[in-house]
């Protein structure tokens, strides 16, 4: 069954948004009386279609029971990439149930996003994160945004790791191992070049711990993934 994110609900009804309702009657070419998912307040509802002659009108029949989340908040902190990669990190990192995406500047990125493009890129990265959680039928839509000073992260909650081809001694295993329970795990990666040494001090000072992922060198995109499959290995139940 086709899962879409309401915007709102009126009595009965929910209202979802103009790409949904188009993607409802031109991609997927429903009928009248066609069931769909509905989420709303991370609650799930199935409803029925009805087509009036110029609207669909989405109406609840009946709400689902819903399982709830287990294991930490996930946060992947990132910088700046080509945006086939980042494409590719948002969507297969939503489908891992990572809760937030975090871009940052990075001394050694090659990307460099203008401050008058900011808006677009995070309303498109927001529309791949809603298509991959309704692809995979979660409750819930990533959060993206953009930080221009790495100052904004010190006062991130959570527990914080940053994943350092320097660090040989800490491997992400046995630091997950010793780690309490916590909300959340904020994850920095870095861009192609690595961390600068600069960087790497300045967080370890800020509270994050560097964490090997061992001696396979991978590339950017895939570390994203690696990192969230092992945290949902580590905490699902």
């Amino acid at each position: 069954m086709q899962r879409y994110f309401a915007q709102a609900k009126k009595g009965d009804t929910f209202l979802l948004r103009d790409e949904d309702y188009r993607h409802i009657k031109t991609v997927m070419r429903m009928d009248e009386h066609d069931r769909i998912e509905v989420v709303y307040e991370k609650e799930v509802y199935v409803c029925t279609l009805e087509f009036l002659s110029k609207e669909v009108l989405v109406r609840i029949q009946e709400q689902k029971e819903q399982s709830s989340l287990s294991g930490p908040r996930m946060v992947l902190i990132l910088p700046f990439l080509k945006e086939q990669k980042m494409d590719w990190i948002l969507q297969k990192g939503t489908e891992l149930g990572v809760d937030e995406f975090i871009f940052i500047p990075m001394q050694h990125s090659m990307i460099k996003i203008e401050p008058n493009k900011e808006q677009a890129k995070l309303e498109r990265w927001s529309r791949i994160c809603k298509e991959a959680s309704e692809q995979s039928m979660q409750i819930r839509i990533p959060k993206v945004r953009i930080e221009r000073e790495i100052a904004a992260l010190e006062t991130l909650p959570g527990y914080k790791l940053l994943c350092s081809t320097q660090e040989k001694e800490k491997t992400i295993k046995n630091v997950l191992k010793n780690i309490n329970i916590c909300d959340t795990i904020n994850m920095m990666i870095g861009p192609e070049g690595g961390f600068s040494s600069e960087e790497e001090i300045y967080f370890e000072k800020k509270g994050f711990t560097k964490v090997s992922l061992g001696t396979q060198i991978m590339r950017v995109e895939t570390v994203p993934i690696f990192l969230s499959s092992i945290i949902r290995y580590e905490y699902m139940e």
